[in-house]
């Protein structure tokens, strides 16, 4: 069966840097895109950032945009997140999401399985 695992979240300090990995099994990894998407307290899930099956393109929400960055290791089946210049308004439950194509959309029902999420909480 489809497992996601997420971790890698934490408490860190406005400015500071997380990274976030995701391991995948049950399904074959390289053919499906991978994106992450964040719940805040209080809010809606939110898309963050997506990456083609093949690594070839990555897509970012304008309010990550620049300081975060997508990547995947098909040899590895996981994909990361990583955050940098982190701000308080990115403190939220982070989930990975397999996309149900080889291609990024950013629209949340085109992903067929969820992980369990990873809390990231940005606080001095």
């Amino acid at each position: 069966q489809v497992q996601l695992v997420e971790s890698g979240g934490g408490l860190a300090q406005p400015g500071g840097s997380l990274r976030l990995s995701c391991a995948a099994s049950g399904f074959t990894f390289s053919s499906y895109a991978m994106s992450w998407a964040r719940q805040a307290p209080g809010k809606g899930l939110e898309w963050v950032s997506g990456i083609y099956n093949d690594g070839s393109d990555t897509y970012y929400a304008d309010s990550v945009k620049g300081r975060f960055t997508i990547s995947r290791d098909n040899t590895k089946n996981t994909v990361y997140l990583q955050m940098n210049s982190l701000k308080p308004e990115d403190t939220a439950l982070y989930f990975c999401a397999k996309g149900k194509k080889g291609e990024v959309v950013d629209v949340l029902e085109e992903y067929d399985y969820w992980g369990q999420g990873t809390q990231v909480t940005v606080s001095s």
